[in-house]
């Protein structure tokens, strides 16, 4: 197998203050604020690239990382740009990765249409999207499987909870005969 190649770091934290969201967008390049349409403010970093969606409530969410150190990364770069602004967020703001997606490849082709008739609890219909669906329930991921043999996980909140998914997957993929003996 080929290494887990992380995607997508979905984190959010909270402000725990009224954001002044008209001031914001006035204030910092890169915003999108268009209320009747969303509530949020749109907030898009070049360095790490990502993109915030900042509530008047305070609550943000970060996404767009390739790891989670990289979204706390751009949640005090964020923090840092407010301040500039003269709006004042809690220093060290607690940060919660919500959902990883990460990539690999199992470098070998799949039989999808076996994989679906043999293995318990998957999804797929060719005629609407080439991927076949497969979820656990612990780790609490979903995979979606392609013929060539790329696998996408997400659902994750950790690096650790998609390694042990793909590790049962390949398990699974192996009772059913999908994966050549290691």
């Amino acid at each position: 197998m080929d290494e887990i190649k992380i995607e997508n770091v979905v984190a959010s934290t909270d402000f725990k203050r009224r954001m002044p969201l008209d001031k914001i967008a006035i204030n910092l390049k890169n915003t999108e604020y268009e209320p009747e349409q969303f509530p949020g403010l749109v907030y898009r970093l070049d360095e790490p690239k990502s993109a915030a969606l900042i509530f008047g409530s305070g609550k943000v969410v970060c996404t767009g990382t390739k790891s989670p150190e990289k979204a706390k990364i751009a949640v005090k770069k964020i923090i840092e740009e407010l301040k500039e602004t003269e709006v004042v967020v809690e220093e060290e703001p607690e940060i919660t990765v919500q959902n990883m997606v990460a990539s690999s490849h199992l470098n070998h082709e799949l039989n999808l249409n076996r994989i679906a008739f043999d293995l318990v609890g998957t999804e797929y219909e060719p005629e609407q999207f080439p991927g076949l669906v497969y979820r656990l329930d612990e780790p609490k991921v979903a995979f979606l499987l392609f013929s060539s043999g790329k696998i996408v996980c997400t659902g994750g909140n950790n690096i650790g909870e998609v390694e042990e998914g793909i590790k049962k997957l390949q398990g699974k993929l192996n009772e059913v005969g999908a994966l050549p003996e290691s």
